[in-house]
């Protein structure tokens, strides 16, 4: 299984960025594709997940109703959309593959490389 995260960047508070996950090396309808972050100095935390064969979304309270997560199965990808972004959300993005929608980082078998989001104030 590979996974490859894009879309990261640099934005001011209040904007938004897209950040998208393309997923290859398995048929994925069983699984639960989740996106973590991680700021400096602090741990890996759940941001949202979704079932591919439902489309069943989990949210971190967090960045409820501020992030979107979607998939397009034809294209074997998944979506971040991000609003309202604050200075908070800086981190580094990743996009992983599991079986069930946890919160839990260790419960996911796949990562993809991280993509970077900063928000400035």
């Amino acid at each position: 299984v590979q996974l490859q995260a894009s879309g990261g960047g640099l934005v001011q508070a209040g904007g938004s960025l897209r950040l998208s996950c393309a997923a290859s090396g398995r048929t994925f309808s069983r699984y639960v594709m989740g996106w973590f972050r991680q700021a400096p100095g602090k741990e890996r935390e759940f941001v949202a997940a979704i079932r591919w064969g439902s489309g069943s979304t989990y949210y971190a309270d967090s960045v409820k109703g501020r992030f979107t997560i979607s998939r397009d199965s034809a294209k074997n990808e998944v979506y971040l959309q991000m609003n309202s972004l604050k200075p908070e959300d800086t981190a580094v993005y990743y996009c992983a593959v599991g079986r069930d929608p946890t919160v839990v980082a260790v419960a996911y078998d796949y990562w993809g490389q991280g993509t970077l989001v900063t928000v400035s104030s």
